[in-house]
């Protein structure tokens, strides 16, 4: 079980395994780096639930490892997330906090704790996805690394391009009516249920951190100066991308899914 969990750990950047994410999401295409953000710990965290279902009673100590690893991984990716000034690299350490956040569902371990975890990845795909592509559009090279600063501005200039970053910072967060609230919302209360409240307390405590990060964007698109002149570009493809996920993330936000309940 342990050989297990460091594996999936690191495909997932749970801390301590988790060093390797940030470089490489700022580095990499993002395109590539939305998929990574998204496919890669979906995937490990699914096989990670699946090895969790075969745990019989004796090996339930693992939850409580699965418990710290929660705590480290939340608190470790919303505090770094908070001193990053670009965009891509704030998003990497997002990325690691929600995989914290999605752990609670697999300490919870339970029948609600899986529909909940199903129901908040599926939100997840669209925030940080369609997060990543309003990124993309900001880019001017494809090797540039997109300030914070870059976004100031977005939401005067372009407002349906700013109104949908706003959507998917907001959901992120874990603001109703989005879709990251009732994923959270569905993840802590199948961990109450079990008994998990103090690791809920955490979360809501973390929660609350990330908000910051998330809320400066929003500033920065409609209260901050421009920093730049330069025009944005929506290429078509790009343009579905966003209104797909911006539809994504308000609709199974306003509609959960029965599963979720």
């Amino acid at each position: 079980m342990g050989l297990l969990l460091i594996g999936f750990g690191f495909k997932a950047a749970l801390v301590p395994f988790h060093m390797w994410a940030p470089d490489a999401y700022q580095g990499a295409p993002t395109p590539v780096t939305a998929f990574m953000s998204v496919g890669a710990k979906a995937a490990a965290l699914a096989a990670l639930l699946r090895v969790l279902a075969t745990l019989s009673g004796a090996e339930q100590p693992w939850l409580w490892v699965l418990a710290i690893l929660s705590v480290l991984t939340m608190t470790l990716g919303n505090l770094a997330a908070l001193r990053q000034s670009s965009i891509k690299r704030m998003l990497a350490y997002s990325s690691i906090a929600h995989a914290g956040y999605l752990l609670i569902a697999l300490t919870a371990n339970s029948d609600a704790a899986v529909g909940a975890a199903l129901y908040y990845l599926l939100a997840y795909v669209f925030m940080n996805v369609g997060a990543f592509a309003v990124v993309l559009v900001l880019e001017h090279t494809a090797d540039m690394d997109v300030l914070a600063t870059e976004a100031n501005g977005l939401g005067r200039r372009y407002p349906l391009l700013g109104a949908a970053m706003m959507v998917f910072m907001l959901s992120l967060a874990g603001i109703p009516p989005l879709a990251g609230f009732f994923g959270k919302l569905y993840v802590f209360g199948a961990a109450v249920q079990t008994g998990w409240t103090w690791l809920v307390v955490v979360a809501v405590l973390n929660s609350a951190i990330s908000a910051y990060y998330y809320l400066r964007v929003i500033v920065n698109m409609y209260l901050e100066p421009e920093t730049s002149s330069s025009p944005v570009t929506v290429k078509p493809a790009w343009a579905v991308a966003i209104a797909l996920a911006t539809a994504g993330t308000v609709l199974i936000g306003l509609w959960p899914t029965p599963g979720s309940n």
